[in-house]
């Protein structure tokens, strides 16, 4: 039997191993009004968008997620 065509090789420098998040306690903004929901899990921090949670979450290592929010604070992702 071939090889499936649709088998998608591990991105370079992928680390992180691959987490089961089916039990993740996903927490939104203190407001609830966003978008974004973020789990920590096993060392690492995942976030996904709330209104797809299907969809494939990003995973981040503390230092990432440290990176990240800094970056947020200081206003790095805002739109000019």
């Amino acid at each position: 039997m071939a090889e499936s065509t649709t088998h998608q090789r591990p991105i370079m420098g992928w680390d992180k191993p691959e987490l089961d998040l089916s039990n993740a306690q996903w927490q939104s903004s203190s407001r609830g009004l966003g978008d974004v929901q973020i789990a920590f899990v096993e060392g690492f921090i995942a976030m996904r968008n709330s209104g797809s949670p299907e969809k494939p979450s990003l995973i981040f290592t503390p230092a990432e997620w440290g990176a990240f929010v800094s970056g947020a604070r200081e206003g790095e992702f805002d739109l000019t």
